[in-house]
């Protein structure tokens, strides 16, 4: 019996898990009810039942934390499923101007914040990588929640989160170094390898991706499930322990498989994605502790505010080139908002180094506002992008 050295322990983290479980039902129910995405109500239900909350659970923080994991890994891989390899190589060419002017739009509010309230420039370096880069799991969900994966702005959005993933392919190395004061050599011989990592991933994926569904195809529904999702885990495993994003590796499996293996992948691995992914969510939100926020509040606003401004700004411009319309460029913008996991990760390298003890506050502080307010933001720009279409036909009309 495995259970039977600490049954009372065993029963009462299954009943916790199943409450927890419960619970995202019901509060997904609430959401569908009053038509909002339930991302921002499974952080406030992380808040409540965190350490601090209202009612503290004590859950297994690994199982937890692993199930979390799982969750950005799966949302990254079924956004890889609906792009090819091709579309995805003409996107960041030319999409390559929108990243960079991404970076310098939203690394610069987090570093010019934490140089004038007196932070140490690592620090400021880490605090501009805490706003620079959207939540690629929230901006997925937020994309299926919303239908929008077809539509002609996602395209420049999942440039945008695509570079975003590579430049932190590149940047955490660095960070590395930085906080562990390390030589030149040690730096450049990580920067090495995650630029190594990414482009052999990359040309598989190009290359190849035909014949890696065909190797992974199978008539049986158990089998493809358990060789997909495997393969999925052991890829981002690899690419996280050579200093790349694991959902990096995930987007690079979705972006490889086509074909009856991709369309099935979909149907399988769907539900999954949604339980790990509200996992994730509320994961996120256990980790604050609600007594930590008020003191960093209004400095978390600030910023919130000004990045949330850099973000639309950078959608905007992105589907702007792409040739959509004004409708199309405001969902773009507004779909960025968010921030959330790597932002986390980042605050957390920082915050194990003891760089600075308010990093990690102001960074829950800050990506828990916009980890609320990006996906209702994203929900209604769906009226304002209307208005602003039919405004624009109008003038059209007019002249």
């Amino acid at each position: 019996m495995p259970f039977a050295a600490g049954s009372v322990d065993s029963a009462t983290l299954l009943a916790e898990i199943g409450l927890v479980v419960l619970g995202l039902a019901l509060l997904a129910r609430l959401a569908a009810r009053v038509g909002l995405s339930p991302i921002p109500l499974y952080l406030l239900g992380g808040l409540v039942f965190g350490a601090g909350g209202l009612v503290p659970l004590g859950l297994s923080e690994e199982f937890i934390e692993v199930g979390a994991e799982i969750g950005v890994v799966l949302l990254l891989f079924m956004l890889g499923l609906e792009y090819t390899a091709a579309e995805l190589a003409g996107s960041l060419r030319a999409g390559l101007r929108s990243g960079v002017e991404d970076l310098l739009l939203n690394f610069t509010p987090g570093l010019v914040a934490a140089l004038l309230l007196g932070w140490p420039p690592v620090a400021a370096v880490l605090l501009g990588g805490v706003t620079y880069i959207s939540s690629s799991g929230v901006v997925a969900k937020v994309l299926g929640d919303l239908g929008r994966l077809g539509n002609r702005e996602t395209p420049a959005v999942l440039t945008i989160l695509v570079l975003e993933d590579l430049v932190m392919a590149l940047y955490l190395p660095i960070v590395a170094v930085l906080l562990v004061g390390g030589g030149w050599a040690s730096g450049a011989l990580s920067l090495t390898l995650a630029l190594v990592t990414v482009v052999v991933a990359l040309v598989i994926a190009v290359r190849y991706g035909g014949a890696v569904s065909r190797a992974l195809f199978s008539e049986s529904d158990e089998v493809l499930l358990l060789t997909t999702f495997g393969m999925v885990l052991l890829v981002s495993g690899l690419a996280q322990r050579l200093q790349v994003s694991a959902a990096v590796g995930a987007f690079l499996v979705g972006l490889a498989l086509s074909g009856p293996v991709a369309e099935r992948a979909r149907d399988l691995l769907g539900p999954l994605r949604d339980l790990f992914a509200a996992t994730f969510f509320v994961f996120f939100g256990l980790q604050v502790n609600p007594r930590d926020l008020p003191p960093v509040l209004a400095v978390a606003a600030l910023l919130a505010s000004a990045s949330a401004i850099t973000k639309v700004v950078t959608g905007w411009r992105a589907a702007a080139r792409a040739g959509v319309g004004v409708p199309g460029r405001v969902r773009a913008g507004t779909v960025l908002i968010a921030r959330g996991e790597f932002s986390i990760v980042i605050a957390g390298l920082g915050v194990a180094a003891g760089v600075d003890p308010r990093l990690g506050t102001l960074a829950a502080a800050y990506v828990l506002l916009l980890g609320v307010f990006g996906p209702i933001a994203a929900r209604t720009a769906e009226p304002l992008a209307a208005l602003a279409g039919r405004r624009g036909s109008g003038r059209r009309g007019g002249g």
